[in-house]
């Protein structure tokens, strides 16, 4: 299968994938936020830890990593599925993220650092997030989730957002 968008287009296409404050980043952290925890997301410790996490919790000597399972490889996901074009560019750059992913957590785990992963995917069922982060971060087994999040429904990332149309 030959891509149809040209190589700026492609290019210009794949710059507006954010890094930063996605839309599974904001729900962890309104959760977080909704059971008493505090954290950063732009200190000093999340620009200096390996893999730069996406929330810190200096209070549980903790950090939180919210990945994509496209990116990541969340392995036996659904949306972990490899493009069918260049497939050895995407191979070997998806190896990467997931050899870097490791490293990174093997370096803060020596650091002392407790290393928690929500994947994109399971923001689908918002009520086992918020109790596998009870269990991992102890805090009251109360909460309230914000009004809007109670109907939340987040679909992973479908191939329209990377210029597909199904």
């Amino acid at each position: 299968m030959v891509d149809t968008l040209s190589k700026e287009h492609r290019s210009w296409l794949m710059s507006r994938v954010k890094a930063r404050d996605t839309k599974p980043e904001i729900i962890v952290r309104r959760i977080l936020h909704s059971l008493g925890y505090r954290f950063t997301i732009n200190g000093p410790k999340n620009k200096k830890f390996p893999g730069k996490p996406d929330v810190v919790l200096p209070k549980y000597q903790s950090v939180l990593f919210v990945h994509g399972c496209f990116w990541h490889r969340h392995q036996n996901c659904k949306h972990a599925t490899t493009p069918q074009n260049n497939r050895d560019y995407w191979t070997k750059k998806f190896s990467r993220n997931v050899e870097r992913d490791r490293e990174n957590e093997s370096k803060l785990t020596s650091l002392g650092w407790k290393v928690l992963t929500i994947w994109e995917c399971q923001l689908k069922d918002l009520d086992a997030v918020v109790a596998s982060l009870i269990a991992e971060l102890p805090r009251s087994s109360t909460y309230q989730l914000p009004s809007d999040l109670e109907d939340q429904t987040l679909a992973a990332e479908t191939a329209a957002r990377y210029g597909k149309h199904s």
